[in-house]
């Protein structure tokens, strides 16, 4: 069971301490969704100096009920809709497959996703906003992982969809582990589909290896074993990661995925992707990721 113990409003206060320039926010961070709730988190934002950059999402596409699958995608329209509320032009709201029911063969819930996807797009050209299709492990409501966990699957949808102006991936690394693969391989293979991307780390309990953990089907999943920790310490290899995404033109949003363990190492990652920031992209802020540039060019030549 899911408890709500702090508001959004405390989360938006706390956060002033970190040194950092916006705030990713998750939909169940809104209670009621309505207009006057999403505008008291405007204001709260603005006056705290926080841009909304990204919206964390779970829609669930691949429900074998249709009316299920029906609500998920009018609730995501409408999570679309806060987001450019929020964000303004160019903010990224997270899509997901949804889950790997038993039942649901992988064709049928290729097809089901991104239909799903595609049915939303014309609304994310409206709003001026783009769709990032992350790969994921688990949302916390769910009872099975992501569909599109495994890569082969990932790549499928991706493929099936080939708006680059307002759909695009959002990349976590370590979520890449989770699926049993190298996150800076994984990377490599959809960095010129990359809008955004949610940082994180991930430690190895004393004498675990990966392969203790790897499952039939080659996933890991959140084993306990596998925990969360301060970015930069653990298993993803960031240097590989952001040289990856120097040589291909990425200077975009990078989220931070951390303080299971508390404010401390949240604090810490913060750090940790500061000082990356001017290491690696010379300090900037200018939020620019070439490969989404020339997909707009390209979209404005055809025009």
């Amino acid at each position: 069971m899911i408890r709500r113990t702090k508001t959004v409003f405390d989360w938006i206060e706390e956060a002033r301490a970190l040194g950092v320039d916006g705030l990713e926010l998750h939909t169940g961070f809104f209670w009621t969704g309505s207009d006057d709730e999403v505008d008291r988190v405007g204001t709260a934002l603005a006056e705290a100096g926080f841009e909304m950059p990204m919206m964390c999402a779970s829609p669930d596409f691949t429900n074998p009920d249709a009316d299920a699958r029906a609500r998920e995608i009018e609730a995501q329209a409408e999570f679309m809709r806060i987001t450019a509320r929020l964000g303004g032009p160019g903010a990224t709201c997270r899509v997901l497959s949804g889950q790997r029911y038993p039942q649901v063969a992988v064709e049928q819930g290729v097809q089901w996703a991104s239909e799903a996807i595609s049915g939303l797009l014309p609304l994310a050209a409206e709003l001026d906003i783009v769709l990032a299709i992350e790969n994921h492990y688990k949302a916390g409501t769910w009872n099975h992982p992501e569909f599109a966990q495994a890569p082969a699957v990932f790549h499928r949808i991706l493929a099936g969809i080939p708006d680059r102006v307002h759909f695009g991936v959002q990349y976590d690394p370590s979520n890449a582990i989770t699926a049993g693969v190298d996150s800076a391989e994984f990377l490599e293979g959809v960095i010129d589909r990359v809008v955004t991307m949610q940082a994180s780390d991930r430690f190895l309990e004393p004498g675990t290896t990966l392969d203790d953990l790897r499952q039939a089907d080659g996933t890991i999943g959140y084993a306990p074993a596998l925990k969360h920790g301060v970015i930069g310490r653990g298993l993803n290899d960031y240097d590989r990661i952001f040289s990856i995404l120097v040589e291909a033109g990425y200077d975009g949003w990078i989220s931070i995925e951390d303080g299971v363990n508390g404010l401390d190492e949240l604090r810490a990652s913060a750090d940790f992707l500061r000082a990356a920031r001017d290491r690696w992209f010379g300090g900037s802020t200018a939020v620019r990721v070439r490969a989404h540039e020339r997909a707009k060019q390209a979209r404005e030549d055809i025009r």
